[in-house]
């Protein structure tokens, strides 16, 4: 067994001055991984062609920017002393929430120009984000960050885990709670529970279900990590965004669900023109 070995590096490819880092390559993996099931099924319900693809161009980009700009807006105090720093993405300090805030208004915006349901969009959407965090998660891996607290190896082989991860987790001196394997795995199970029970739920609650799933399992993983975002001295600020997420998820499944008649995502053919 490997004690203390080297940890991988996070830069991937070098040519001369220029470094291309894991980080941004398992991230834009993620997004295209995500954009291949998004837009097959799309085909598949009959929606124009093309539509996705141009959807997903400014989602990709209103997310990077909001995943930044969330990012950097909780660690002002740093970023405002090296405002240079604000761009290097590639380094990591990208931030989901803020990504999903970002998304979310360039889908809505997209769908109320183009005249199509925001809601029928999102549910076409919602594995594919769920998948493209679970695998943007091991961007974190690469860069060994968004870890949990101090373990001991001997926790760490419990789990069976391979070395590689195992070796990955010691940072500084000591062994570390691999959290952002935790919220990849939550994110690979509820992909598969997303696609199995889309087509018998209404129109717009897949997407919702997708905010409560995601939610409740980073509200639980968050409280594990030793580098969280936060509100003052003692508010985790993606558990606080958490929990907003799931009751505003909540009110609006059930809000739909009494004012409309809501068909089924599986019985919908074609642009759906509905709430």
């Amino acid at each position: 067994m490997i004690y203390n070995t080297p940890p991988l590096s996070p830069v991937a490819l070098e040519f001369g001055p220029l470094s291309i880092y894991w980080y941004g390559i398992i991230i834009a993996s993620g997004m295209l991984l995500g954009y291949f099931f998004a837009n097959r099924e799309a085909d598949r319900k009959g929606l124009p062609e093309g539509l996705f693809m141009d959807l997903m161009f400014y989602i990709i980009i209103a997310s990077i920017v909001g995943a930044r700009l969330y990012y950097v807006v909780f660690q002002w105090d740093y970023y405002s002393q090296n405002p240079l720093d604000i761009i290097m993405v590639n380094e990591g300090g990208m931030a989901i929430h803020g990504g999903l805030i970002g998304g979310f208004l360039a889908g809505i915006i997209y769908a109320r120009i183009k005249g199509f349901s925001f809601f029928q969009l999102a549910d076409i959407a919602a594995p594919s984000i769920i998948l493209g965090q679970a695998i943007g998660r091991w961007g974190n891996f690469m860069n060994q960050e968004a870890h949990g607290g101090e373990v001991s190896r001997e926790f760490l082989d419990s789990l069976l885990l391979p070395d590689w991860i195992i070796n990955q987790m010691y940072i500084d001196g000591a062994y570390y709670h691999p959290t952002f394997l935790y919220e990849s795995i939550w994110s690979i199970v509820g992909f598969v529970l997303l696609i199995l029970i889309r087509p018998k739920l209404a129109i717009g609650q897949t997407i919702l279900l997708y905010l409560i799933y995601y939610s409740v399992g980073r509200f639980f993983i968050e409280g594990m990590r030793t580098d969280s975002l936060m509100i003052g001295e003692s508010l985790r600020t993606a558990q606080f965004i958490s929990i907003l997420l799931v009751i505003a998820a909540a009110a609006v499944w059930i809000y739909r669900s009494m004012k409309y008649k809501l068909p089924k995502y599986g019985e919908t053919e074609g642009v759906y023109k509905g709430r």
